[in-house]
């Protein structure tokens, strides 16, 4: 028999179900996706779990991080066609157009209008204007770079080098490089990364020397002009005259950190990690980058938080994510984190979230002192644009290889980009 007590008991269960279900129900669910893991994980991890502490009805669900920017393209392209594309991803500036012309970004310009409170994030218009393609918004900056120049100061200052005075221009750098290259056997002077993401560091050179990419019709490659052979040149300069290895980034790495290399020309998203790895061995400084033109100019690199879902609901989310993530608050976990600058310009200037830290952390000002000089990161038009990238690495490696020369090495780069590009009447 069912007594009193146990019918109460059924009947507050039955109560209690459905309000769990409610609760549930009221939970939004986000995919979303990255790439870079060594530097981005961890972050990753801590901005989406302070988001939750602050949004408990938004859920953040990564999927695996894929390697690079190139990997998570090629992923989410083929996410598109089965349409099993995440809510929010992160992706690299210069990919921003291939997927617009997909029809994939939602456009974030209505959400920001819209809100009432965007005034709060303190957007940069210079740094959110690196997301802007097309007429649209199509990202906003989670973390933005700049190529700097980092510098081990015990092997500079043995090589006759001059902390307070680090190389202005390409000439200095080469002649430092192989002062410190003769210092001993043991020891390799510079390595400049020509292989970030494909073809970020070749548009450094050809930028810093004044030149562009492709005409301004979109139709003609320009890269093989002066300004660009000039670029080609000093690339193969590194090598001949700066003795630079041919390595791989990983063997690079390994070397600076053990302090058996004296310059390494990358990205600013790395400084977080050189502080880390050299860990005191010896004292690190960064330099700006060379411009070698009046007009010269550096690419901006980084990535940029992009909404992909069509859900209302999942907008709304999406949005309250995207805005913390690029905000004060996810900008100040970002640098901590790593060598990036925010697109929110307010971190910088609290004391309690960067104010301080970069007061105490001169190294990271150096991307900031040359943010007049800031240029896009220019994406290929059409359906090649990956194969584009993946070309033009190829022939650097050759030269750096010392495979094939470098004026003939340009000329045959310029002839297999032409031919990817779209063909317009």
């Amino acid at each position: 028999m069912i007594n009193r007590r146990h019918m109460l008991l059924g009947t507050a269960a039955g109560l209690a179900a459905p309000l769990y279900a409610r609760a549930q129900s009221n939970t939004v669910e986000l995919t979303a996706q990255y790439s870079i893991p060594e530097l981005f994980r961890g972050l990753m991890e801590d901005v989406s779990t302070e988001f939750s502490k602050q949004n408990p009805n938004i859920r953040v669900n990564w999927r695996a991080p894929e390697q690079g920017y190139e990997e998570i393209m090629q992923r989410n392209l083929r996410d598109a066609i089965t349409r099993s594309l995440p809510d929010v991803a992160f992706h690299g500036l210069n990919r921003q157009r291939t997927l617009l012309e997909r029809d994939i970004p939602v456009d974030l310009r209505p959400f920001m209008t819209a809100d009432p409170k965007i005034a709060e994030q303190g957007y940069s218009e210079t740094l959110l204007s690196l997301g802007q393609v097309g007429g649209k918004q199509t990202g906003i900056g989670f973390a933005l770079s700049t190529p700097i120049l980092y510098y081990n100061v015990d092997l500079m200052r043995r090589a006759g080098g001059d902390p307070a005075r680090p190389p202005s221009s390409w000439d200095e750098v080469i002649n430092l490089s192989r002062a410190i290259s003769g210092l001993s056997d043991n020891t390799t002077g510079m390595f400049f990364d020509w292989t970030i993401t494909g073809n970020w560091s070749w548009q450094g050179l050809v930028f810093s020397h004044g030149g562009t990419m492709l005409n301004a019709e979109e139709t003609q490659v320009a890269f093989n002009q002066e300004p660009g052979l000039r670029a080609i040149r000093t690339l193969r300069r590194f090598v001949d005259d700066g003795r630079m290895p041919d390595i791989r980034p990983a063997t690079m790495f390994t070397d600076f950190f053990s302090g058996r290399l004296g310059i390494s020309m990358q990205s600013t998203a790395q400084l977080g990690r050189y502080n880390r790895e050299i860990g005191g061995r010896f004292p690190l400084l960064t330099g700006r980058y060379p411009l070698s033109a009046p007009n010269g100019r550096v690419p901006a690199g980084g990535n940029v938080a992009m909404m992909f879902t069509r859900d209302a609901q999942k907008q709304r989310a999406a949005w309250e994510f995207i805005k913390f993530a690029t905000g004060p608050i996810g900008g100040t976990m970002m640098v901590n984190h790593t060598g990036y600058m925010p697109a929110t310009t307010i971190p910088a200037e609290r004391e309690e979230m960067l104010g301080r830290f970069y007061r105490e952390n001169p190294n990271h000002l150096t991307t900031f002192r040359q943010a007049d000089s800031i240029t896009g990161w220019y994406a290929f038009p059409g359906q090649n644009a990956l194969r584009i990238t993946d070309v033009i690495n190829d022939h650097l490696q050759n030269v750096v290889g010392k495979r094939a020369e470098a004026d003939a090495t340009l000329q045959r780069m310029a002839a297999d980009v032409q031919a990817l590009l779209p063909r317009r009447s």
